[in-house]
């Protein structure tokens, strides 16, 4: 198969592989970075404080490569953006292995945030391609494969860590995995360079709005969970100390699941409805831990709350692809970019209302946001 979309059964599944290995290899290289942040925080002596401002660089990598992804992605393609972005993550994972001081760690982080916003806009792109083919959803499937390679770049790294081999060289490794599949997939990933049209800089049309506050909505409550939740069942749930992360666990397994069975689930009940049911479980997971904080229905709450948003932003990027107004690309890095400031609004929220409150209180408040993701869905065309 030779970069162009293909209607054959064949040609439909090596390009759905091909383009699942992409998501696959993203999800790896930031679980590997992930998975030895603390080996680096330690060989650098960087305080709790210089970490979390150094840590600041990928959200603000992150918020650069915004307008850019959306404008390159129209000149050269989805296939050149994805091949050449996702080379650039593979390769910048090693120079964090590398960063000798704060400056050069938060240096390659800022080209770690900006790459990976290039991966996500162009490989959901291929993903919308590959949709196309099908007479069903399947964007899901192609989000739980990055979950999954969370999952696997959290046990690799932990086998380096116990195996006390050095996180360049871990990265090293990853990294080559990573531009080795890019070799195997690139002649089969689609070339989209002639099909992108349209106008590039445009003010999304009301629908595009609003799927871009549903991702918002919906991310705000993912991004809580991802910074808040082990914080929320140690000083909430008060679990005894082995178990204080059983909440984020149990929160990335619902999450992760969810995404390989909302495609069929889509299919059976609609987009809208599913989106419906989304908002109301990461609600109703929400104030479960709040009204319920206690070991056994604060797992449920956040098991509720992982399925809840784990299939809001694969959804909403597939809605996103099908614009009549937009360029696939362009549309998907415009709701992309409402959906991001979720991700950035959240923790810095949740804090400041839990110095003049409590946490209880603040996740009560995000719960709220799940309640907009019913409400906004409900009033979405579909």
């Amino acid at each position: 198969m030779n970069t162009t979309l293909d209607n054959s059964s064949r040609d439909k599944v090596v390009l759905r592989v091909a383009v699942g290995a992409m998501f696959f290899m993203a999800g790896l290289c930031f679980a590997s970075w992930a998975s030895r942040i603390g080996n680096i925080q330690q060989n650098l002596g960087l305080s709790l404080a210089a970490l979390g401002g150094i840590l600041l660089a990928i959200p603000v990598g992150l918020l650069a490569s915004l307008p850019f992804s959306g404008w390159i992605i129209t000149k050269i393609g989805s296939k050149h953006l994805l091949v050449g972005s996702l080379t650039v993550y593979g390769v910048t994972l090693i120079s964090l292995g590398l960063a000798q001081n704060s400056l050069q760690l938060f240096s390659c982080l800022f080209l770690f945030g900006f790459s990976s916003n290039a991966v996500n806009i162009s490989v959901n792109t291929q993903a919308v391609a590959v949709e196309k083919l099908y007479s069903k959803p399947i964007m899901a499937s192609f989000h739980g494969l990055w979950s999954l390679a969370g999952f696997a770049g959290a046990g690799i790294g932990s086998l380096m860590i116990a195996e006390k081999i050095d996180p360049y060289h871990h990265f090293v490794i990853i990294s080559g995995s990573v531009i080795a599949s890019i070799l195997i997939a690139i002649r089969s990933l689609n070339d989209d360079r002639s099909s992108g049209g349209g106008p590039v800089f445009v003010m999304p049309d009301s629908s595009l709005i609003k799927l871009g506050i549903i991702a918002f909505c919906s991310m705000i409550c993912e991004g809580t969970m991802f910074d808040w939740s082990t914080i929320y069942f140690r000083d909430v749930i008060h679990p005894s100390k082995e178990l204080v992360g059983i909440g984020f666990t149990s929160f990335m397994l619902a999450m992760a699941s969810g995404r390989f069975v909302a495609d069929w689930f889509a299919h059976r009940f609609g987009l809208k409805n599913i989106l419906m049911i989304s908002g109301s479980l990461t609600a109703g997971g929400l104030l479960t831990a709040v009204v319920f904080p206690y070991l056994l229905p604060g797992i449920f709450g956040f098991i509720l709350v992982g399925l809840g948003v784990s299939s809001v932003v694969p959804m909403i990027y597939s809605a996103a692809g099908k614009s009549k107004t937009m360029a696939p690309g362009v549309a998907i890095a415009a709701v992309s970019t409402i959906g991001f400031f979720g991700f950035l609004f959240a923790p810095p929220l949740i804090g400041f209302i839990a110095s003049i409150a409590t946490l209880r209180a603040s996740f009560l408040l995000i719960a709220c946001m799940g309640v907009s993701v019913v409400v906004v869905s409900a009033r979405t065309r579909l």
